[in-house]
């Protein structure tokens, strides 16, 4: 017998044995009359059982949110790691769903997935960058390179495969413009000055506005050839402090958006073969660009803000 059935036998019993007086007991006990009724009532029909505690939830819950909505809910966050508000644009760019951030924060927590990884919890204010954004496309471009740890490709049945050395390594190119988050990516299987520069051109032809300014680290593929290289096209170059590379935010940040969104989803296999490789990370740089919606840009995918910049640069 749980406790509160043995408080509730103790009233009925303390009328029985004690007071012989209903009204006495309940004013001794704190309860109403009705409510004794009502445990009496119980108590003969079904015994000690009838005592116990019964759940207070009604059997149908008209506002409740839909299974099908709480699955996609816990979709994107086991798979994505995505937070309340990602979760509440998703639902209501790709599957017309509009559900109240806090709402999608309670769902989470009753199911016990209110806990990001380490990676992804939430930082006081005091120990945060202040975030800046430029006001025109292309006024900065910031220009940074990630090293890719390749796989070998999941091979047929019986064939054994032959571990990737050294010679595997490849080396993942980012450009992304402050303003629109836009981002241009591509894969190269050296690191140096030669492959910067190839990645510059490239991304300026790939661009659909001027640059004005390109912003990188102090890595030796930034060197000298490179900084003159884009100086000769008519565009400046500057260099982060040392030791800084909280001022290189944006595409450091879109780099562990790489990392979980689309690396981690490949289970941590990639062909080793950069022209697939180029293949895959162009289908996940145009998913990026046209349609994952950015926080950062309160919902709106890179190429909507560009058209926003866009259209209002025209008015005025």
């Amino acid at each position: 017998m749980d406790r509160e059935a043995r408080r509730r036998l103790a009233v009925l019993r303390h009328v029985e044995e004690v007071s012989g007086n209903v009204a006495l007991t309940c004013r001794y006990y704190g309860i109403s009359r009705p409510t004794y009724y009502r445990w009496l009532r119980r108590y003969e029909t079904e015994g000690v059982d009838g005592l116990r505690e019964r759940s207070r939830r009604p059997r149908t819950s008209p506002n409740a949110t839909r299974a099908e909505v709480v699955d996609k809910i816990v979709h994107l966050r086991r798979n994505y790691h995505f937070g309340p508000e990602k979760i509440a644009m998703y639902l209501r760019r790709y599957h017309d769903v509009t559900i109240s951030r806090s709402t999608v924060w309670r769902i989470l927590c009753r199911l016990d997935l209110g806990r990001l990884p380490a990676s992804q919890r939430y930082r006081r204010h005091d120990r945060r960058w202040k975030r800046y954004e430029k006001q025109r496309p292309g006024h900065q471009v910031q220009i940074d390179v990630k090293f890719v740890e390749p796989l070998p490709p999941a091979g047929k049945a019986g064939v054994t495969l032959k571990p990737v050395g050294r010679r595997g390594k490849f080396y993942q190119f980012t450009a992304i413009d402050d303003c629109t988050r836009l981002r241009i990516l591509k894969i190269y299987s050296t690191l140096n000055q030669k492959t910067a520069i190839q990645f510059l051109d490239y991304v300026l032809s790939q661009l659909p506005f001027a640059v004005e300014k390109i912003q990188t680290d102090n890595g030796t593929e930034f060197g000298t050839q490179f900084h003159w290289h884009v100086l000769d096209k008519g565009i400046g170059h500057v260099y982060i402090k040392p030791r800084t590379p909280h001022l290189n935010g944006k595409v450091e940040r879109s780099h562990r958006i790489d990392a979980e969104e689309f690396y981690r989803l490949l289970d941590g296999v990639v062909i080793d073969d950069v022209n697939v490789f180029n293949s895959r990370l162009k289908e996940w740089q145009d998913y990026y660009n046209y349609d994952r919606p950015h926080g950062g840009l309160y919902g709106q995918t890179p190429y909507e803000r560009l058209r926003q910049k866009t259209q209002t640069t025209s008015s005025e």
